[in-house]
């Protein structure tokens, strides 16, 4: 009976696995089949989707993307965003088929197949999933995916964790679906889109700001199944003077005395159709879609940006190789075969990017993927405004626009830069206006009183964009393609044309002279002077001029920011003069050493004088009548990131907008990189500036000077934050004990001063308290890493800009 019951059992238990399982024959009768790369059925009636799959155990590049965003900056989850490209296969194993991600890092490039075989057994691959098989014949497998489309493949529930703004967000399959107007196929590639909803608990403030409901939050994640490229395409070698980022993997296959690793640029593929003419067409032309969601005149100034490198690619020879065009309202943006320039919003300004799809055996660009935030237009013109104060009675904005607009022409053409293959230059400004791959700072006019920007920004691409191209695109006819690209090179080295890019500047502490963001001008200082006067006269003019009419008076507070901390950027380009260097990305040739030149004793003691006058309350302060001009928020308008935060209630906080200033200035001069570096120099060169005299300059100009009301709050937040500078480098451990020993030696100094400074003032001085409270926090110096770290105060957001 036991045995009986158990056939029934098993009979039933198949019989319930194969209720709603289909044939191909079955499904063609009943659906369309979306013929291409890889076939996609769309089983309404179960509301499934299958897949006919005929390429097992060929390459292809699999890429997921998020056609949908959440709207957060600070998240990161934006519209268009690019997830991993992967080189995948599909392999059938039993009644499965495995999607499999093939390591691309580690290869063989090798025609002795059981070599190959050693290092394919030597690293793992990952099976991304398993796809139930439902019918199968010699040529071709049925697979079921709807389980493979409703997962969270961009790993959303994943970030929210890492950002803290959430826990266990899951796909709940119930309230998720197909997309199936960006869901079919093609010759070369098949996409496929999900409507996902992700449920999960606690959720953050910022999920809280852009969601509805932010326990359920619901985004579109698209899958992209692409062949291979046609073969012919040849990977160009990276140098790196060339501008490039790189595809790289090891070779295990390489002879042992050649590189275990190769490096090649990423570019697009551009052949001529006439290889032999000094102007031809190209065979396939490279072609940028604009986002039909962009509103004019910014669309117009996107189109004109992006168009400037077409002057490029003529100047080596091509004819209408680059275009830039409207998308077909009815194009899906994450398509592979669109190149996409796209308009995002989110809740706050952020970052643009230039992404791409790319082949990761060879660097060939498939598909570049342009985000551009839409809030960075308005931040420009509010700078425009914040500094030329327009408003008379015509309320004429002509003037912020032509700068707003400035700024978009070459933002545009920054990031599809880096969709072509560019990195940052951050060089070039010390040059002229030479690279649109540079982070620039509108260029100001000081006429008398008044502050124009006639020429904010630069106009096309600059000598060093040019070359760039020239190295990734330019087609040699002979077999010596290695020495025309270093003979390009050294034409760019005749000319000044420096490359120096990210590791080398975007960090505070970073120590090449002449590699900054948001900096202009050849010389660092002279240029922070000149803003120091723009910025001085701005204040002077502030006030209803700034305002739209029918704006509440409160609203001054966010645009006195950009005026108020207009030196913020150079002076972090005046900070890399100390403790600085000077190189290239050079290479061997010739037996010439590498050359790495110390900025000089004499413009390091320049750049720390300059540095100090920022840290002056005349500096610092504001007038009483500009003082006056700033009321509480007005009834239901709010603070923002983009606003002071003091300790004044809704009242305007002086002494904290002073402070965030100074503490700007002086975590430059701290920055424990520099002052580890400023070791070493200083004692191969006694003219170079050591710990010990930068802090003997700093408390000669600042700390032991006297002020009398407003002056001398800011003069006493000033000293209370490099006495917290000081400490917060002596508890550190991310300081080196030679700098921690010099900090010591300083603040036991210090010490001794304030208690001489406390027995000499009078006790009705407003200085008393402040030596008294200063020589308590110095009382018991702690050295054995007990010390907690001083929270300071910061600016309120800068980049981007």
């Amino acid at each position: 009976m036991k045995k009986v019951l158990i056939t029934l059992c098993g009979v039933f238990f198949w019989s319930v696995l194969s209720v709603g399982a289909k044939t191909l024959s079955e499904l063609q009768q009943l659906y369309n089949v979306d013929k291409g790369f890889v076939g996609v059925i769309h089983d309404k009636k179960e509301d499934k989707i299958y897949l006919k799959i005929d390429n097992l155990d060929r390459e292809f590049i699999y890429q997921t993307s998020l056609p949908s965003g959440l709207g957060s900056n600070d998240i990161g989850l934006d519209r268009g965003q690019l997830s991993n490209t992967r080189l995948a296969v599909f392999e059938k194993r039993g009644n499965k088929v495995f999607l499999k991600q093939i390591p691309t890092d580690f290869r063989a490039i090798t025609k002795n197949r059981q070599e190959a075989k050693a290092l394919e057994e030597a690293f793992a691959s990952s099976v991304l999933w398993g796809f139930p098989v439902v019918d199968s014949s010699k040529n071709w497998v049925l697979v079921d995916a709807t389980d493979f489309m409703l997962q969270d493949i961009h790993g959303v529930g994943r970030r929210l964790e890492q950002r803290k703004q959430g826990s266990g967000y899951r796909v709940d399959k119930s309230r998720s679906s197909f997309y199936m107007p960006r869901t079919t196929s093609f010759p070369d590639n098949t996409e496929l889109e999900a409507i996902i909803t992700l449920t999960g608990n606690k959720p953050g403030n910022y999920l809280r700001q852009t969601a509805p409901d932010a326990h359920a939050i619901t985004l579109k994640m698209h899958h992209s199944f692409v062949r291979l490229p046609k073969k012919g395409y040849k990977p160009r070698q990276y140098l790196p003077k060339s501008g490039y980022w790189t595809v790289e993997y090891q070779d295990y296959a390489s002879p042992i005395n050649s590189d275990l690793t190769k490096r090649y640029i990423g570019r697009h593929r551009l052949e001529k159709k006439n290889p032999d003419a000094e102007m031809s067409e190209a065979v396939k032309p490279i072609i940028y879609y604009l986002d039909p969601g962009v509103p004019e005149p910014v669309k117009s100034a996107l189109i004109d940006g992006a168009m400037w490198w077409n002057e490029a690619f003529e100047a080596i020879g091509y004819k209408n190789a680059y275009q830039v065009k409207m998308l077909p309202a009815t194009a899906d943006p994450m398509d592979v075969r669109y190149n996409v320039i796209q308009w995002v919003h989110r809740s706050t300004r952020g970052w643009s990017y230039g992404a791409s799809v790319t082949d990761p055996r060879t660097g060939e660009i498939i598909k570049g993927h342009v985000t551009l935030g839409s809030l960075r237009v308005r931040q420009d013109y509010l700078i425009a405004q914040a500094l030329m104060a327009p408003f008379t009675q015509n309320e004429d904005d002509k003037a912020l626009m032509d700068l707003a607009l400035a700024r978009i022409r070459q933002l545009s053409a920054h990031e599809v830069g880096h969709t072509l293959g560019l990195n940052h230059n951050f060089a070039a400004s010390t040059y002229g206006r030479e690279s649109v791959m540079d982070y620039p700072h509108p260029q100001f006019q000081l006429q008398g009183n008044k502050i124009s920007a006639p020429n904010a920004y630069g106009v096309g691409l600059g000598k060093w964009d040019m070359a760039a191209i020239a190295y990734g695109y330019q087609e040699f006819k002979d077999d010596k393609e290695g020495a025309w690209l270093k003979q390009l090179i050294a034409q760019n080295d005749s000319k000044g044309l420096l490359y120096i890019s990210d590791p080398d500047a975007r960090s505070p502490g970073s120590p090449h002279a002449k590699a900054s963001l948001w900096d202009n001008g050849r010389d660092a200082v002279i240029e922070f002077e000149a803003m120091k006067k723009i910025r001085e006269v701005a204040l002077k003019n502030f006030g209803s001029r700034n305002l739209k009419r029918d704006r509440p008076w409160s609203d001054l507070e966010e645009l006195l920011v950009p005026v108020y901390y207009f030196h913020r950027y150079q002076i972090a380009a005046v900070a890399k003069w100390l403790g600085g260097l000077e190189y290239e990305y050079s290479i061997k040739r010739n037996s010439q050493p590498a050359k790495v030149r110390v900025v000089s004793g004499e413009k390091q003691a320049q750049a720390l004088k300059s540095m100090l006058s920022s840290l002056e309350p005349q500096f610092l302060k504001l007038s009483p009548e500009l003082s006056s001009k700033l009321p509480p928020k007005a009834a239901e308008y709010y603070r923002s990131r983009e606003s002071i935060h003091g300790n004044t209630g809704v009242a305007f906080d002086q002494l904290a907008l002073a402070s965030a200033s100074a503490q700007h200035t002086l975590g430059l001069i701290f920055n424990p990189q520099r002052l580890a570096r400023l070791i070493e120099q200083s004692a191969n060169d006694p003219t170079i500036p050591s710990i010990d005299s930068i802090a003997t300059d700093i408390h000669q100009a600042i700390i032991e000077q006297n002020y009398d009301g407003i002056e001398a709050s800011i003069h006493q937040s000033v000293v209370d934050l490099i006495y917290s500078n000081y400490l917060n480098l002596l508890h550190s451990d991310k300081v080196s004990q030679q700098v921690k020993m010099q900090i010591l030696g300083v603040l036991m100094k210090e010490k001794d001063y304030l208690l001489r400074k406390l027995t000499a003032v009078r006790k009705t001085s407003s200085y008393y308290g402040f030596y008294a409270y200063q020589s308590k926090r110095l009382e018991n110096l702690s050295v054995d890493g007990t010390g907690k770290l001083i929270v300071l105060p910061k600016m309120p957001p800068g980049s981007p800009i």
